[in-house]
Parts: structure tokens; C-alpha cells; sequence
């Protein structure tokens, strides 16, 4: 759950740069995924695509990554491992995202080096934030914000949180979390840097689409 700092006395700031898209894959990336993967970059604007794929042993998860990480890469888009920082130095992504207990970011960073991304996941905690930001994390994320059938959580900040964030720090904030065309806005005006999606593109039959359709909802 959320905490009960008042957020309110921090107005959402005024941005310097738009919001992009972080698309998080679905379990099932084999078979004609890669295909998908790659007409819902085809458009540019979204940022990052993280490979988040559980229960798969190492080798059959490089095999699948290799596709999907030279599409990104033709891109120009962040190929990010989700909680695997072994399989990010295997594959030489462009970085790995921690989820709360898969990790220490500075044993992280020790064994990436200084050029790569590292995210943590701090769900609705300004501790966890100011501790992940000062441990050297490259971005923090918050969430969910709203219900999610792809990672439920009980975790829900306020939009304002990221106005909190985005006032007060300069590392970039992603907020994730059952997020759709319909409901995305509030976070982008609450000072969001990046939305994190997995259903609202990879639920479509047209994945391409539902990345324009995110990104026009994201501009107001």
C-alpha cells in the first residue's frame, strides 16, 4: 500500500522533454514474437524493451533473447534483462532491472560496469527510491498504479508521486502497472519520464497500433 505523505504540496513539474514508452515483454516470446516485437518498434519513440521471461533455464533464455536483442538494437532501443544481472553480462544488454530482493545495485554495477542501466523497482516507497538513487541506480520505478493481470501487486502510489520525485531528483522515474491508452495520461502530466507497458501492446493483435495509441494518449 501506499504511504500517507502528502504528497499535494508538490505540483507536477513543468517537462523539459516527452515521455517515452518502456514495452516489458510478455512470458511467451518464441515463435512469432520477434516478428511483433519488431512491428511495435517499427514506429521509433519507445525507449526500452525489457526481457522478462521466468522459470526458463539460461541457455534456452539466451537462445530467445539473441533475436529480440538485435531487433532492439537495429532500433536504437534499451535491451534491459529483467532481476538476471549473470544473464545481462552474458548477453551484453544495455542493462538489467532489479526488483526488490533480486539484487544490490552496487554488486550490480560492479559487475556491468559504469555504462550500463540499472533499474529497481520500489513499488509506492520513497526509501526505496532515495536509497536505489543514491546506491547509483539509473532509474527508479514506481508502481502499480493501477490493477495488473501481467505482475499483480498490492502496491498502489499516487500519480503524485512521480511529481514528488520528478521535483525534488533528476534521475528518471518509469511507472508501471496495468497501464493502457485510457489511463495513462495522469501519469505522463504527473511527471512520469517513462511508461512501462506489457498487455497494452502485446494483448493487441496489432502491436504497432497499440504503440501509437499509447504514445497519442501520452502527448494529451
Amino acid at each position: 500500500m501506499s504511504d500517507d505523505f502528502d504528497y499535494s504540496i508538490f505540483p507536477a513539474p513543468e517537462r523539459t522533454h516527452p515521455a517515452q514508452l518502456y514495452l516489458i515483454s510478455p512470458q511467451d516470446v518464441g515463435g512469432t514474437f520477434p516478428d511483433r516485437l519488431r512491428a511495435a518498434l517499427s514506429g521509433g519513440g519507445v525507449a526500452a524493451f525489457q526481457l522478462r521471461v521466468k522459470g526458463v533455464g539460461s541457455h534456452e533464455l539466451a537462445d530467445l533473447a539473441k533475436p529480440l536483442q538485435a531487433i532492439c538494437a537495429e532500433a536504437d532501443v534499451a535491451f534491459i534483462v529483467n532481476d538476471d544481472v549473470a544473464m545481462a553480462r552474458r548477453l551484453d544488454a544495455d542493462g538489467v532491472h532489479l526488483g526488490q530482493g533480486d539484487g544490490d545495485v552496487r554488486d550490480a554495477r560492479a559487475e556491468l560496469g559504469p555504462s550500463k542501466q540499472i533499474g529497481v523497482t520500489c513499488h509506492a516507497s520513497r526509501h526505496l527510491a532515495m536509497e536505489a538513487g543514491e546506491a547509483g541506480a539509473d532509474y527508479v520505478a514506481f508502481g502499480a498504479f493501477y490493477p495488473s493481470a501481467t505482475k499483480p501487486s498490492d502496491h498502489r502510489p499516487d500519480p503524485a508521486m512521480l511529481s514528488w520525485w520528478a521535483s525534488l531528483f533528476e534521475l528518471p522515474c518509469v511507472a508501471i502497472g496495468g497501464i493502457s491508452a485510457d489511463n495513462v495520461a495522469p501519469l505522463v502530466e504527473a511527471g512520469a519520464d517513462f511508461i512501462a507497458v506489457s498487455s497494452a501492446v502485446w494483448d493487441s493483435d496489432d502491436p504497432a497500433a497499440a504503440v501509437t495509441s499509447l504514445q497519442k494518449a501520452m502527448q494529451g
